[in-house]
């Protein structure tokens, strides 16, 4: 699979990097977070909401809204899921990763071709965002260090909520302001999550 970076015309239609801000404060924040053999995201880390800028940062990403700043750390090498959220993700590693990106307008009759999926490398230290219509999942590692990566969202996303499912779109409903594609190997399928993901389940290594 071709990887191309986050700063090739092609991430354009998925995200933009973001300049401007002195991230020092988080990066040595997130230094000090854990990478596993598995994956763990954390939705909000208070070391990180009293890192120095923080707070004006997450006003400037978005606006004034609520917003919390978590971290999803650890070793992956597979596609899995694709999820999006009503809103833009922010994401910012400690070691390069790669993120697997898709668009929502690719999704047909509730399924998305895998074959779709493009893969973008980040490098460490560099902010980028990440589109409200991209769909996108758990990061890559790009070495067998794993990777340490800093997830800003909209207040109590990724938290947990359900509701009876109206329509389809509703049925991929996986938590608050968390819609999700799975595909049929991952784990999140066996645990009853939305099948949405046809084709290969992606392994970058």
């Amino acid at each position: 699979m071709e990887i191309l970076s986050c700063k090739d015309v092609a991430f354009k239609p998925y995200g933009r990097v973001v300049d401007g801000y002195d991230v020092t404060d988080l990066l040595n924040k997130l230094e000090k977070t854990p990478v596993t053999d598995h994956v763990v995201y954390v939705p909000r880390e208070e070391s990180f909401h009293a890192a120095r800028g923080a707070e004006a940062l997450g006003n400037a990403l978005y606006g004034g809204m609520p917003f919390q700043l978590g971290w999803c750390n650890g070793h992956n090498t597979k596609l899995n899921c694709l999820e999006f959220h009503r809103d833009s993700e922010f994401n910012l590693g400690t070691e390069d990763f790669i993120l697997l990106l898709a668009k929502e307008s690719e999704i047909e009759d509730g399924k998305l071709d895998t074959g779709k999926v493009k893969a973008f490398q980040v490098p460490a230290g560099v902010l980028v965002e990440v589109y409200a219509t991209t769909l996108h999942y758990a990061p890559c590692q790009v070495s067998d260090e794993g990777f340490r990566v800093l997830v800003a969202l909209p207040e109590k996303t990724n938290t947990d909520f359900r509701q009876p499912a109206s329509n389809p779109l509703d049925a991929t409903l996986w938590a608050r302001n968390k819609w999700l594609l799975a595909h049929e190997e991952s784990d999140e399928a066996k645990a009853g999550a939305y099948v949405g993901l046809v084709g290969d389940n992606i392994d970058i290594g």
